[in-house]
């Protein structure tokens, strides 16, 4: 894991001026439709991803915007890397304002039986494990802040069974009910948690799970990423929800 640096950004007018917000998943998609939401809304942003190329093109972009963010290259299945990671932020900045676990894979679309072990074990760890990872390091990081908020991808696969989509949905599902505990947890703290359902959406994950599908019939990433400021703001007052982006 890269050490973190760099100046310090936010904007004065934007809705999480000064917020210090994780990004997981940064590189691509969702992930980076909310990082590039989120600088333009005035918050000091850490973006991680597996490929550093990636984050440095996003990095570009923001930064061609007038403001910056702090780079970690990291393979969130190392989940020793996430427990380095908390204790980085907090050097850097002392505290979390906002924590956006994004990072997902899809797995493979499989009869159960059929599964590798290996393949339901690294789906495992990135959608449900890490996740718990995250919880762990940067719990004491958001309660130090005035309005910690955590915010989880979740999907509509973890409400109905549907046949070959056994280790994604299973994963989905544990996420949700995990979120809701810790958002039970918190409740009577300064820390607000819950979880965000895009729907389909024109993503990488996506055009995977359906190959055939049409992308320019999907929403972009970009139009999900008011919900996430929303839930971001110090001003939300929601707590333990599944919220649909539709």
């Amino acid at each position: 894991m890269a050490p973190l640096g760099g100046p310090k950004a936010g904007s004065p007018e934007g809705r999480l001026s000064g917020r210090v917000a994780l990004v997981t998943g940064a590189s691509r998609g969702i992930g980076r439709a909310v990082a590039r939401r989120f600088a333009d809304e005035g918050a000091e942003l850490v973006i991680t991803a597996r490929t550093q190329g990636a984050l440095e093109e996003l990095d570009d972009e923001v930064r061609a915007t007038g403001h910056t963010c702090v780079l970690v290259a990291c393979d969130l299945r190392d989940l020793d890397t996430i427990e380095r990671m908390g204790a980085a932020v907090f050097e850097r900045f002392g505290r979390l304002d906002v924590l956006v676990a994004n990072a997902a894979q899809l797995g493979v679309l499989s009869p159960l039986h059929h599964i590798d072990p290996a393949t339901w074990e690294a789906t495992i760890a990135v959608n449900l494990t890490a996740n718990w990872r995250l919880i762990r390091s940067f719990d004491p990081l958001l309660r130090i802040s005035e309005a910690g908020r955590a915010i989880f991808v979740t999907s509509g696969a973890a409400q109905l069974p549907i046949p070959y989509w056994g280790a994604y949905a299973t994963t989905k599902a544990a996420l949700e009910m995990m979120v809701r505990t810790y958002a039970a947890e918190v409740a009577k703290t300064s820390v607000r948690a819950n979880l965000v359902n895009p729907g389909a959406t024109r993503t990488r994950m996506r055009a995977e799970a359906f190959p055939g599908e049409d992308p320019e019939r999907l929403k972009p990433p970009e139009s999900v990423t008011d919900l996430f400021v929303e839930l971001a703001s110090a001003a939300c007052v929601r707590n333990g929800e599944v919220v649909d982006a539709g």
